[in-house]
């Protein structure tokens, strides 16, 4: 999923950005995201769009998941004994 975001104004350490789905004719509909301004261009400047596109990471899901489940089993171990 595809999406773009103009950078609204800095404060401080953050930026604003306003992020919306490019398919969709009105900007009317659209999110406020602030984000570190390292993760960003360092030449960023407002007025300016990004596009980022969003993945499922299946990969780091599934680990994620088998820690939890992993952690959960020791509690369960945990309390049996």
């Amino acid at each position: 999923m595809k999406w773009q975001a103009v950078v609204d104004r800095f404060e401080g350490d953050l930026a604003v950005l306003h992020c919306f789905d490019p398919k969709q004719e009105s900007r009317e509909s659209y999110f406020t995201v602030e984000l570190p301004r390292q993760l960003l261009p360092q030449e960023l400047k407002e007025g300016d769009y990004l596009t980022a596109t969003w993945q499922l990471d299946r990969e780091a899901t599934e680990s994620a998941r088998e820690r939890v489940t992993a952690i959960l089993e020791r509690l369960a171990n945990r309390h049996h004994k």
